[in-house]
């Protein structure tokens, strides 16, 4: 029995040893990615492109939207003089318009998504290169990002070392 306890202390204790030499040498630094994004040179050019591309699929519904309002427009006016048959065909017809411009617009704003990361996607591939090559540079273990784009940092401790005007530096900002 005390051989098991002698035993039991001992492996408790290499671990404890272990953990705490293990802990020593983590080196955690924290990052505000999206203050970087915002100041880089490339963001003007993403937010152009992106809103370009907005308002040629506004223009789009809003073209659509007029043909369907002249298309009411014309029915009502001359509904009374329609047979049934050309009336239940441009009531048809204005239904399909309805039902098209509803998918457009749940497909454009597939779209916009699409086209918004389709954009940012270098930008921030180029702002984890630099994040990645500043946390080799310097020895980092992790590297936390405190922006709420990617997550929530719980704690930033006051020895806690912020490594956004490194990779500021290393972007050239």
């Amino acid at each position: 029995m005390k051989k098991l306890v002698k035993l039991f202390f001992a492996v408790v204790l290499t671990v404890g040893v272990s953990y705490g030499v293990n802990a020593q040498s983590l080196k955690i630094g924290h990052v505000d990615s999206a203050a970087i994004t915002e100041i880089m040179p490339e963001r003007t050019k993403i937010e152009q492109d992106f809103q370009a591309y907005q308002a040629e699929l506004e223009s789009q519904i809003q073209a659509m939207l007029t043909e369907l309002q002249n298309k009411a427009q014309d029915y009502q006016a001359n509904q009374a003089t329609m047979s049934n048959l050309i009336r239940q065909s441009k009531e048809k017809e204005i239904n399909d318009l309805g039902t098209r411009i509803d998918e457009f617009r749940a497909n454009a704003e597939m779209a916009l998504q699409s086209k918004y990361l389709e954009l940012v996607e270098p930008l921030i591939a180029k702002v984890q290169a630099a994040i990645d090559q500043v946390g080799q540079e310097k020895g980092f273990t992790y590297i936390l990002d405190k922006s709420s784009q990617s997550g929530t940092i719980v704690f930033i401790g006051d020895n806690a070392i912020d490594i956004t005007a490194d990779v500021k530096a290393k972007l050239g900002l």
